[in-house]
């Protein structure tokens, strides 16, 4: 390796800046030491029903999902526990309209892959499918939801915030136009977590995905809220766990982890987004200031706090 190649790879010299926290974040040191007890002497399986470990084990998840149902405004029954929100939004979409397809399924073009891979293979299954466009900055009116629904919807997908450009989308406004029409609702919400106020109760969500990595909690865990009365297939059968909705040895450690990353970050929000923010706006400003044909992309105040997206003319 010539001694060019290797500045390469050691980002020249210097210590590298992480830049991408929509990918993943760090986990919280106070998360770690509230997990490790369950990677060492609390060990215990939830399902073994028989003895105090699993019944510690059993203790721990229980708790976790109380936590994150308080930061939703959910049910505590309403938490299913799943590896990631790529799995909770195939288990959402998957469930909803089951095996056989059928019915009309309500989407944007926008959305992540874990979203779009769903819905184009339930086309293929003989769902009709319909994908909205966005507006140049991004955001898909409620009205064009609105405008999309018919006899045969059964489920609009729209995600919270945007994985790229950090857009929000006006989801309770969608929220309320399908509970009117009595069309299920959900939202893909792995980039809003802990970033903004999640309320499913207020915006009319009956299925919220979430992952754990993307608020400074553990990688391999994650949520589906499934709002009571929702009927909803499983994809993995097995043991029975998760009321029959997610069959597989539940992830103590990451459950733990999980339920006080969110907590914490809904403790700290408020000082977070005010730190951000002043922190995007700056890098904003210099960019623009220093940089020629530079473009912004997404709305310039309906994004996240944590969000600068760029396109540069010349490259």
């Amino acid at each position: 390796m010539s001694d060019s190649d290797h500045d390469r790879e050691q980002g020249g010299g210097a210590s590298p800046i992480y830049l991408d926290h929509h990918s993943t974040t760090p986990l919280d040191p106070r998360v770690l030491e509230a997990m490790l007890p369950y990677l060492r002497e609390d060990f215990g399986n939830p399902a073994s029903t028989t003895h105090v470990f699993g019944w510690r084990a059993e203790a721990a998840v229980e708790e976790a999902r109380e936590r994150i149902a308080q930061a939703i405004s959910a049910r505590p029954g309403e938490v299913i526990f799943t590896s990631g929100a790529t799995e909770s939004n195939n288990l959402a979409l998957f469930g909803a309209f089951g095996s056989r397809g059928g019915g009309h399924l309500v989407s944007v073009e926008t959305e992540h892959p874990a979203v779009l891979d769903p819905c184009r293979q339930l086309e293929r299954s003989g769902t009709a499918l319909s994908l909205l466009p966005v507006s140049s900055e991004g955001l898909i009116e409620a009205g064009a939801v609105e405008a999309a629904l018919g006899d045969e919807t059964r489920l609009v997908s729209v995600m919270a915030a945007n994985n790229e450009i950090g857009v929000l989308q006006p989801i309770e406004a969608i929220g309320a136009i399908c509970h009117r029409a009595g069309v299920l609702f959900h939202c893909d919400a792995a980039q809003a977590g802990g970033r903004i106020p999640l309320d499913v109760q207020a915006s009319r969500i009956d299925l919220l995905s979430l992952s754990a990595h993307k608020f400074y909690g553990p990688r391999g865990v994650g949520l589906l809220y499934v709002r009571r009365g929702v009927a909803l297939a499983p994809m993995i059968l097995g043991g029975g766990q998760e009321q029959d909705r997610r069959s597989g040895t539940e992830n103590v450690a990451g459950t733990v982890g999980m339920g006080l990353a969110l907590a914490t970050a809904q403790t700290e929000r408020e000082d977070r987004v005010l730190t951000s923010s002043a922190l995007r706006d700056r890098l904003i400003e210099g960019i623009e200031a220093r940089v020629g044909g530079v473009i912004m992309t997404g709305h310039r105040e309906r994004r996240l706090a944590t969000n600068a997206s760029f396109c540069f003319t010349d490259i």
